[in-house]
């Protein structure tokens, strides 16, 4: 099997602990990729500590000479958020396949500029966004595929807990806060689950952005709600003021719900095949003896339940399916998961949802800051 040599471009908490670790302590991808390079500015982050790692990996201090570095054939730009776009722009630029850390940017027209370098240079591009291949999601869309919920009203999501930060991922200028760095793990699960239904935008969009307890100036509170003809109802939660948080997936239907955290999925339904016909009765509800009485019937519901095995809720899971696909993608031109047009409509919802809660920027960002 051919090994894709790749060269990643920081080594920061995305860089180091998730993609370096997923190449050099994953079997699966092991013996798909190699990392031949790392730069970043912090000669300690840069030093191999991975049983899988290659001793003659070259360390670069600053990303510009990596690029220079003929033996990379694939790019992983891990550099921080707002540098997303213009290093994978210079990356294709200088003939590598690339990719970017989500979130891709927080503009359409920079995705726009973006693609249209690929489109120009003809190398590969995607997105890291390995929440898409967590099996807890992957099943609660089978359940919604089965039928057996009927048609489906609303799917909520709730990433809630409580904290404070004070890193940078608490900065606008750094296109930072938990709508940047959190929700575009749920929010791009909920574009795939979406489009299920049909692959559009929403027709309304409604979100509430507010920093309660970030040093920054950026959200720490995120609810975002999105809806459309023929499709259910989105709920999105990404909050960190909350200390009782509820199931993390809910999903409602017009014959069973459906709940899903950590590594269970429950779902309980009817059959209306089973149930009595009724109609709608205009006159007021009766006993035999003329008194007032509500509907009531009594439903034969049934129960299911996967426990899912413990690899399933792991980083590593999710992220070698990732890349496992990325692989193919590359080697045999199979279809991305994880597709370029999601990622577009995905930050197109974004943009409206700082569009309508412009939050004040108190933080100033020094010029060139990497």
């Amino acid at each position: 099997m051919k090994r894709i040599k790749v060269g990643i471009i920081g080594q920061g908490r995305s860089g180091r602990n998730i993609h370096r670790h997923l190449f050099e302590c994953c079997p699966a991808l092991q013996e798909r990729f190699d990392v031949v390079a790392v730069a970043d500015p912090i000669e300690e982050r840069r030093v191999n500590t991975n049983p899988g790692a290659n001793p003659k990996c070259k360390h670069y201090a600053d990303y510009k000479q990596l690029l220079k570095d003929k033996n990379v054939e694939l790019v992983v730009n891990a550099s921080r958020s707002h540098k997303h776009v213009d290093i994978s722009i210079e990356a294709m630029k200088a003939g590598y396949n690339v990719i970017s850390e989500k979130p891709l940017t927080n503009k359409v027209s920079e995705v726009d500029r973006l693609l249209k370098v690929q489109k120009e240079t003809g190398k590969f591009f995607a997105v890291f966004q390995q929440a898409r291949f967590r099996p807890l999601y992957q099943k609660i869309c089978d359940v919604i595929r089965s039928g057996v919920l009927g048609e489906i009203a609303m799917v909520k999501v709730s990433y809630n807990s409580f904290g404070r930060r004070w890193d940078w991922q608490t900065v606008q200028g750094l296109n930072a806060g938990e709508l940047m760095n959190t929700a575009p793990h749920p929010l791009d699960q909920m574009i795939a689950l979406w489009d299920m239904f049909g692959a559009s935008m929403p027709e309304r969009i409604f979100s509430r952005l507010a920093n309660y307890n970030n040093a920054g100036d950026a959200e720490d509170f995120v609810k975002l709600v999105f809806d459309g003809k023929g499709h259910p109802v989105i709920d999105l939660e990404v909050t960190k003021e909350c200390l009782f948080p509820q199931k993390m997936y809910q999903v409602f239907g017009s014959n069973g719900s459906l709940v899903a955290d950590g590594s269970t999925v429950e779902w309980k339904y009817y059959k209306p095949s089973e149930a009595q016909p009724v109609q709608v009765r205009i006159e007021t509800m009766e006993t035999e003896g003329r008194l007032p009485v509500y509907c009531s019937e009594k439903l034969n519901f049934y129960s299911e339940k996967m426990e899912l095995p413990d690899f399933a809720n792991s980083f590593d899971d999710w992220g070698t399916k990732y890349y496992c696909n990325i692989y193919d993608a590359i080697t045999a031109g199979e279809p991305l998961v994880v597709q370029l047009e999601q990622v577009r409509r995905q930050i197109a919802i974004i943009e409206e949802c700082h569009k309508q809660n412009p939050l004040k920027k108190t933080v100033k960002v020094p010029k060139g800051i990497m």
